[in-house]
């Protein structure tokens, strides 16, 4: 017998069993019970005597009822997490039960540590270079061994030469409080010597480097600065700002370049491109208008044109480009906007072009970042919906990898406040240097590292308390990154490790901390630059601080808040001295409160480096500050020789005798020689705006005036002479980039130019593959876009996929600007689909939901002969929604309304911040097209179709997996009938319900194949667009056509991709799904002419006519001719139309719509619902029309059949019905429009409407009960199928 086990033991083989016995061993489970059994391996009894007892398996199973089977395997998944916290394992999130050394259970901190290299290890070449240090290498390697290593082996890696623990040792030089609001903009000068601040009080500031002097203050903008740009030849500095203006100013003088006024709202980002084409160069600006203008400049003149190649992306009220980024080329530029949208343009051609639309996010996107070196085509994204995205240019389209900052790190030691935030969003997203990872940044507060080439999450940074904006990699370091936030922490990260090397806190003595809004490395990386949000300039960097100890903590010019003078061209001059900003004279150094600086600060002022002592003694002078004290302020320079020389008394004698000239001629209003101000400070003149800086966003409550009160006072000695002029125009602020330095790095630009045009067209040769984004642009000025980045398109294609490409007729050639802009000295060459002249276009690129009813009461009760549309509802008491008339008397929806039914969970709010409708409420572009298509399928009453019941549920995993609304698996027509792998049905009911998103709701009746009429019974499905879902439902007649080629093995055809045809041959047949046997869906695989091979459905394929063009190149594509695109469209079939024919009943129906809309009470149906006088309609109405839309589909030939239209029609009076109280004048009028369009229909023998309006308002009047109309629906005799 074997020894008695200890109780331990005993546990551990009782658990064993137990386990076993939960799982597919049960034999084994019963040898081993029968061995403990034999063994006496069992824990025995004690009774109340302390006497042992035998027991058998089942007694001990009994005893310990609370231990699951899988206990033992819970207390081996807990063991890693616990032995982590106190020896963390070498990779982390691994568990294991084998793991040796570091990653072993057993280990203890003894198996942690590393031997230390000795000299010689590191002279070791592996392949030709030094050896990676271990993983848990404690501490940095000796720099002795690492310098002798490299003297014998002339190499060495540059983590062994400066390791990421050497950036502990950055430090905070100095904080300097040079604004007085906010500091949003932080920027370094091509050479690093140079710093520049963008602030709310509207200035920009140029500081130095090496010891934090303030050097020149660039005033001219007239609100808060939003983004700042330096160009790469380091000679212009551009500002963007919220009073809609850029301005360029010259580095080297501080002189203004240029003032830029392309935009009607603020100034949203600013980029100097990095191409270089000969001597042209551009500068890119977007702005909360929803445009982005490319300003063309001469690099060698700094002359700037005066129109700028503009794009309005508008596609409704209120879409602003939030952000933007140039490629490291300069050939490509992304963009980012609230309208979901990513748009991308090439500046390869002659002037820049769009080439791309990507819509995959559903929130605004809110930053966008283009990779760092030229070898790929590669860009990332940031969106309040939780994702960032990867994007790629290959094989003609932007393929995109997914981050979703829902995924956690595997394992459980996961950092806290993974959780914090419900609603998760990208604030902010970076590339390290090399491109190898990509960081986000989330509202949870944590930073996310992931790897760029497979999107697989490699770190979860933690340490911030507030949300982070700022992320800023080391110019060359690719370990390094830098992160801040409102929190006032400023992180140093080691991107390899996950860790944080350095952190700081911006606390401000007396006010808290200071929330960190923007961040710069230096191009050397030894300094970094913050700005915050108290108007503070905080500079780090290694080595010693006793530069910067030599300046004042507060430091301002006594000139840089005075009132300024500007021209017509918003050009200014200072408006005390009548000099422009730059020519004045040195000013004088002053602290916050304006007191000035004693006279060894005033030296560090550029221009009094070598004045006397006497010159730095400023004059005072008494003036009232904002809280009524009388205090001493700087007025002027205190000079012992108050005698001017003859030059400046000749200039003052003309400059007056020319002012009293003007008063004499009535030019001007008297002004009084003391030059009284107005109430704000501003003297007026006809042609000239004098204005200060607006007081905001000031450091302190009681408003503090301090430097801003010196503008009351310009005393003679701050005139500049002819001699001050010349010697001031000499200076030198910022210094150009060496020549051999700025040539190297322009041919490094251009070489990744070239290169990123080769990938480019490389690219666009290849065959495109499947995609979900849409890529259509419509044409301004005759020109049509570029197509090359327009994504694949095969006939199954979802409808996301297709954009609305209106006819030559719908286009328009501009954008309506705001009565503040210059667009009609602008080039716009491109406009988003929309246009605000053309509301009928302009709410058909959006998306939407509409509150309607769980049930389809929109539906037809008899599919038949006589299809009918959907009969009236006659009184909707339960929907009081106010509104009265869609003109005066319509009341919008906001005045009272009941809250919709709910079918499923609604995501964000009706309104935006703006008061405009969220644009996930719009109506999809899928349903307001008004063009017909092959593919993708739009649901039309009546249509005969075949279902395929494998796409369905492939749409419901989709569904499911994406999480884009709740969807019950049991409701799904496969679990409540027998539903084969394809059906032919036909379409008795169409509704739309409410989302987002919008759901299309059709009942499909079965119908027998042989005889092709109702069998009676029918079922019901709800689906939308989604990207990467194949229409699971296609036309009987496309499927009849398809079904009667019989494709063979070796059979040539070709499909229909992105507008052209593309060639291939079949290669076999088999089922798609192994379950589906004898479905068509996707059953052919077929081999393209350029070596791709894929699955393809019959529908898809056409057969090669004779005397095809074939492409010059295998492989490629050939353009597809309108008459072919019309040829494969649905053919009506007899009897569809009545006893006419399609073309005559839509002319005769467009002759009619065409004279009811000369009818007043018609007029406010004639366009769609102007929804930003009613936002909240479309968040009732899913489904939006009016006679207008009508009217272009019936010019298209759209319907397949006239039920189709009169379902349309029936519409107008629903959705009325729908918004509107049921009594309301416009829900009368939308009934008699309603009411005369279908009868005019109906009869085709008709040609006036207006006949027809007249008895149907004859019957009205007649009638005695309001509720019900006397009159019936006149349906002749005809055959409705």
């Amino acid at each position: 017998m074997a020894a008695a086990p200890t109780q331990i033991e005993a546990e551990l083989y009782y658990l064993i069993a137990r386990f076993l016995q939960s799982g597919p061993c049960n034999k084994s489970a019963q040898v081993l019970v029968q061995e403990l059994e034999e063994h006496q391996l069992i824990p025995r009894r004690l009774d109340w005597e302390g006497k042992e007892h035998r027991r058998s398996f089942e007694d001990l199973v009994a005893a310990n009822a609370h231990i699951p089977p899988d206990y033992l395997l819970k207390i081996c998944e807990r063991i890693g997490p616990l032995l982590d916290k106190e020896i963390p394992q070498s990779v982390p999130g691994v568990q294991t039960l084998l793991g040796v050394g570091r990653q072993s259970l057993l280990r203890d901190a003894k198996d942690c540590k590393s031997t230390l290299w000795n000299g010689s290890a590191f002279a070791a070449l592996h392949r030709g270079r030094p050896p990676e240090l271990p993983v848990n290498y404690v501490k940095p390697p000796n720099v002795v061994n690492i310098t002798s290593a490299r003297q014998l082996t002339g190499c060495s890696r540059f983590s062994h030469i400066f390791p990421s623990s050497a950036y502990q040792h950055i430090k905070m030089h100095k904080r300097i409080l040079g604004h007085l609001s906010s500091v949003y903009c932080v920027a370094f000068d091509r050479s690093g010597r140079r710093i520049f601040t963008g602030s709310d009080d509207c200035l920009v500031k140029i500081w130095a480097t090496d010891d934090g002097r303030l050097l020149a203050t660039l005033r001219g903008h007239s609100a808060e600065i939003s983004d700042m740009a330096v160009n790469y030849e380091n000679t212009l500095i551009a500002a963007g700002s919220c009073d809609k203006v850029v301005r360029v100013w010259c580095l080297r003088t501080c002189a203004p370049v240029a003032v830029l006024q392309g935009h009607s709202a603020s100034i949203t980002s600013i980029q100097f491109c990095p191409s270089t084409k000969g001597t042209t160069r551009y500068l890119t600006s977007t702005g909360a208008d929803g445009t982005i203008c490319f300003w063309q400049w001469h690099v060698k003149t700094m002359k700037f044109r005066d129109r700028p190649v503009k794009f309005t992306e508008r596609s409704r009220p209120g879409v602003q480009i939030s952000c933007s980024s140039f490629s490291s080329g300069g050939m490509f530029i992304t963009t980012g906007s609230t309208d979901h949208v990513i748009r991308i343009y090439y500046l390869g051609s002659e002037i820049p072009e769009k080439i791309a639309e990507l819509e995959s996010h559903t929130d605004k996107v809110v930053a966008v970042q283009f990779c760092n070196n030229g070898d790929s085509l590669r860009f990332v994204s940031g969106s309040r919906d939780g994702t960032a995205r990867i994007w790629q240019y290959q094989q003609q389209e932007w393929k995109s990898i997914v981050l979703d900052m829902a995924t956690k790190m595997t394992g459980n030691n996961l950092p806290s406040g993974e959780d914090k935030v419900t609603k998760l969003k990208v604030t902010m997203v970076a590339w390290d240097r090399y491109d190898t990872t990509v960081i986000t940044a989330v509202n949870n507060f944590l930073l996310k590292v992931w790897n760029s080439v497979t999107g697989q999450l490699l770190h979860t940074l933690s340490g911030h308390d507030d949300e982070v904006f700022v992320l800023e990699a080391h110019p060359f370091d690719q370990r390094i990154i830098l992160s801040a936030g409102h929190d006032g922490n400023i992180f140093i990260w080691d991107l390899d490790r996950g860790t944080k090397i350095r952190n700081y806190f911006n606390m401000i003595e007396g006010q808290g901390h200071g929330a960190v809004f923007d961040c710069k490395f230096s191009p050397d990386g030894n300094h970094f630059a913050c700005t915050d949000s108290h108007g503070h300039l905080l500079l780090f960097g290694f080595g010693c601080s006793k530069y910067y100890e030599k300046i004042p903590d507060q430091m301002f010019f006594h000139t840089d808040y005075r009132p300024l003078i500007r021209d017509a061209n918003n050009y200014v001059l200072d408006e005390q001295t009548q000099q422009a900003p730059h020519l004045m004279p040195p000013p004088f150094l002053v602290d916050v409160d304006g007191n000035p600086h004693p006279t060894q600060f005033q030296r560090l002022v550029p221009g009094r480096e070598n004045c006397k002592d006497e010159q730095l003694i400023p004059q005072l002078g008494y003036v009232a500050n904002g809280d009524g004290e009388v205090v001493e302020q700087v007025i002027g320079q205190q000079t012992n020789d108050q005698d001017e020389s003859i030059l400046d008394g000749i200039i003052r004698e003309l400059q007056r005798e020319q002012d009293l000239r003007l008063i004499n001629e009535g030019d001007i209003p008297h002004i009084p020689i003391n030059r009284s101000y107005s109430a704000n400070g501003a003297l007026r003149s006809p042609n000239m705006d004098v204005s200060s800086s607006p007081n905001i966003g000031l450091r302190r409550s009681g408003q503090i005036e301090g430097v801003r009160q010196m503008h009351n006072n310009a005393p003679r000695s701050q005139m500049a002479t002819e001699r001050d002029l010349m010697a001031w125009s000499r200076r030198v602020v910022v210094n150009e980039l060496n020549t051999g330095v700025s040539r190297v790095q322009e041919e490094c630009r251009t070489a990744k130019g070239d290169i990123e045009i080769s990938l480019y067209t490389v690219e666009k040769k290849k065959k495109p593959s499947y995609t979900t984004q849409r890529n259509d642009y419509q044409p301004s000025y005759g020109r049509s876009l570029r197509r090359t980045q327009r994504k694949r398109q095969h006939t199954y294609q979802t409808r996301s996929n297709i954009e609305h490409n209106s006819q030559a007729s719908c286009q328009t050639s501009g954008v309506q600007e705001d009565s503040d802009s210059s667009s009609e000295e602008d080039e716009t060459i491109g406009t988003s689909d929309a246009s605000v002249e053309d509301p009928v276009i302009e709410w058909q690129s959006e998306s939407s939901s509409s509150d309607s009813s769980s049930e389809y009461s929109d539906w037809t009760a008899d599919a038949g002969i006589n299809l009918q549309p959907p009969k009236r509802q006659t009184r909707q008491a339960t929907r009081k929604i106010c509104s009265s008339s869609e003109e005066e008397n319509l009341k919008s929806l906001e005045d009272r309304q009941k809250k919709p039914k709910q079918t499923r969970k609604k995501k964000g709010g009706l309104l935006s911040m703006a008061g405009e409708p969220n644009e996930e409420w719009f109506a999809p572009q899928w349903i307001l097209d008004t063009i017909p298509r092959r593919s993708p399928f739009v649901p039309q009453m009546g249509d005969e179709l075949i279902y395929f019941r494998q796409g369905h549920e492939a749409y419901v995993r989709a569904v499911r997996k994406s999480k884009i609304y709740s969807l019950n698996l049991q409701k799904q027509p496969w679990n409540k009938m027998d539903l084969r792998e394809q059906e032919f049905v036909k379409i008795v009911g169409i509704k739309y319900e409410v989302g987002p998103p919008t759901l299309c709701c059709l009942k499909l009746a079965f119908l027998d194949p042989i005889s092709g009429k109702m069998t009676g019974e029918s079922f019901s499905i709800k689906y939308h667009d989604m990207p990467d879902v194949i229409d699971f439902l296609v036309l009987h007649q496309f499927y009849n056509e398809a079904k009667e080629r019989n494709w063979q093995i070796g059979d040539r055809f070709r499909s229909i991709i992105d507008d052209a045809w593309w060639f291939g041959t079949v290669e076999s047949q088999q089922p798609f799904q192994p379950e589906y046997p004898d479905s068509s869906f996707q059953c052919y695989s077929v081999h393209w002419d350029n070596n791709e091979r894929e699955k393809m459905s019959p529908w898809d394929m056409e057969p090669i006519p004779e005397g095809t063009a074939f492409p010059d190149e295998v492989g490629a594509g050939v353009p597809v001719s309108q008459e072919e695109l019309t040829a494969l469209l649905y053919k009506p079939q007899e009897g569809e139309w009545g006893a006419h024919s399609r073309d005559e009943e839509c002319e005769r129906v467009i002759q009619g719509i065409n004279h009811l809309l000369s009818l007043d009470f018609a007029s406010p149906f004639a366009v769609p619902v102007d929804l930003s006088a009613y936002p909240l309609y479309c968040t009732v109405v899913a489904y939006p029309t009016d006679l207008n839309t009508i009217r272009r589909r019936l010019e298209n030939r759209f319907y397949r059949r006239i039920s189709a239209l009169m379902w349309e029609v029936r519409y107008i009076e629903h959705n009325a019905r729908t918004f509107n109280e049921p009594d309301s004048p416009i829900v009368k009028a939308a009934k008699i429009v309603t009411d005369v369009l279908l009868r005019f229909i109906g009869d085709q023998s008709c040609t006036d409407i207006l006949d027809t309006y007249n008895k149907i308002k004859a019957e009205e009047l007649n009638s005695t009960d309001a509720e019900e109309p006397v009159f019936r629906w006149y349906i002749p005799e005809m055959c409705w199928c």
